[in-house]
């Protein structure tokens, strides 16, 4: 099935060879019924997603104090991964779903058992393997960023409200308490009007082993490596042009690549940049720059060492125009004195009002408003008013099986959402990886200042590869 077309998996499926129309909601489970969930990438974020989901496993293999109760109205059906030793370790613990290399063919032969899917590949295939489930009408739960270039993004938003499935991007921290606390604290006026924001993340640190997430290979490229037999590698490649193996693709390490990731500001902002993009309504930035760069030795192909940009937000409503700086590789804010702290942490973010700042550690989770602890712990105590539902144990995947089982509303990081954010931190990856200025027109979806870049917008995809032209 490797070289089975997008066309040739529509006719072959039963859904299509029956003629029948994928209607909003046909396939959202009533109240008291199972979710059946197949699973797509089930090794790293992977075993977390599914682990979480089914709640039968230690959300850690590390710490089994963590354990859940199993979750009664989940069932994890099937299980796809093009690394065979992967498929066997989680099948050794889901000896009742069915494995699978290929997600097309899941799909074709098990679409009448499925009702969700979850998405936890590298970032090149996210877009194909969730446009592929949404047209066969099923759910989808999907890794953050949750795509690889804006085009997808946009494209994505055009298929939810198409097809009329429960949709979710996994940033976990909007789940969280702490993101819904910002936004009530500002919306409620603690804050005052923010016009600065300060971001900084203290990755990418290059640790060449099993627990790294980025690596220097000695050589750009990477230097061929024979195929092991447990991989297929055509799938893991999916929709980018072909390139000789190496293990520093099918290990974490792909992040660092462009081509396949979006880096250390892709893998990270959807997290750090989550709580003042939704409570400041940032939208998308005119402009972004870079301020600083340490390059590597093949800049537009691999991440930087170190990166500083400034994203330039315009005004919205009668909120005022807001700068937001993100620092990485070890660069910080410089620290000031009215926030009373000996030395910023290693990651962060502050969303910098006229009456008060509000800082949260690289998710959101933590936020808390700078002030002398007296104050903070009274004020917590006094409280404010929570205007904002909370989610039952902060858990985005509870979130999840309850909208599609009609106990909950939408998911609060919807790809309407979800897009978004990601959208405005692949822009940032955009001046980042060409070390330009980029000012870009939202309502287009153009960089009007770098015409060269247009191509990046919308990358090209391998013969078989192509979904969702339909919708445009």
């Amino acid at each position: 099935m490797k070289n089975l077309s997008r066309r040739n998996f529509m006719r072959t499926t039963g859904t299509a060879a029956a003629g029948i129309a994928i209607l909003p909601n046909l396939l959202s489970a009533s109240p008291n019924s199972t979710v059946n969930i197949a699973v797509v990438g089930v090794g790293g974020r992977g075993t977390n997603n599914w682990t979480q989901i089914q709640g039968l496993y230690p959300i850690s293999n590390d710490d089994k104090t963590k354990l859940r109760k199993p979750h009664k109205h989940v069932n994890i059906v099937a299980l796809c991964d093009i690394d065979d030793l992967a498929l066997e370790k989680a099948s050794s613990r889901l000896p009742r779903a069915k494995k699978f290399k290929d997600f097309r063919v899941m799909l074709d032969k098990m679409h009448t058992q499925i009702d969700a899917v979850i998405v936890s590949t590298p970032d090149h295939t996210h877009f194909a393997a969730t446009m592929a489930a949404m047209e066969m009408g099923k759910h989808v739960y999907v890794e953050k960023p949750l795509a690889h270039n804006i085009w997808q993004l946009r494209t994505l938003k055009k298929a939810a409200d198409k097809y009329g499935v429960i949709n979710q991007m996994g940033n976990q921290g909007h789940a969280s308490d702490g993101i819904r606390n910002v936004k009530e604290w500002y919306d409620q006026g603690y804050l005052g009007e923010v016009k600065e924001v300060l971001a900084w993340f203290n990755g990418p640190r290059f640790e060449c082993h099993e627990k790294g997430w980025f690596c220097k290979p000695e050589t750009f490229p990477p230097t061929a490596q024979p195929i092991p037999d447990n991989i297929d590698w055509d799938l893991w490649l999916g929709p980018t042009k072909n390139r000789p193996h190496n293990t520093h693709y099918t290990r974490r390490f792909w992040r660092s690549y462009y081509e396949l990731g979006n880096a250390m500001l892709g893998d990270w902002g959807c997290h750090t940049l989550d709580a003042p993009f939704w409570a400041l309504d940032l939208g998308m930035p005119t402009t972004v720059e870079p301020l600083h760069a340490k390059l590597s030795e093949v800049p537009n192909s691999f991440l930087p060492d170190e990166s500083i940009l400034k994203y330039q937000f315009p005004e919205r409503g009668n909120k005022p125009p807001v700068t937001l700086t993100w620092h990485e590789g070890g660069k910080k804010p410089e620290n000031r004195p009215e926030w009373e702290m000996d030395k910023l942490p290693g990651n962060g973010m502050l969303m910098i009002g006229e009456k008060a700042t509000v800082m949260t550690g690289g998710r959101p989770n933590d936020a808390r408003i700078l002030m002398p602890k007296v104050e903070w712990e009274a004020f917590k105590i006094k409280g404010w008013k929570k205007t904002i539902p909370r989610i039952p144990r902060e858990s985005p995947h509870d979130e999840f099986i309850a909208a599609i089982r009609g106990k909950g509303p939408k998911p609060g990081s919807d790809f309407a959402y979800g897009a978004d954010l990601t959208e405005m931190s692949l822009l940032g990856v955009f001046a980042q990886r060409f070390n330009t200025k980029i000012e870009y027109d939202a309502a287009t979806m153009k960089v009007t200042n770098q015409p060269g870049l247009q191509s990046y917008i919308k990358e090209e995809v391998r013969e078989g590869w192509a979904y969702g032209e339909n919708l445009w």
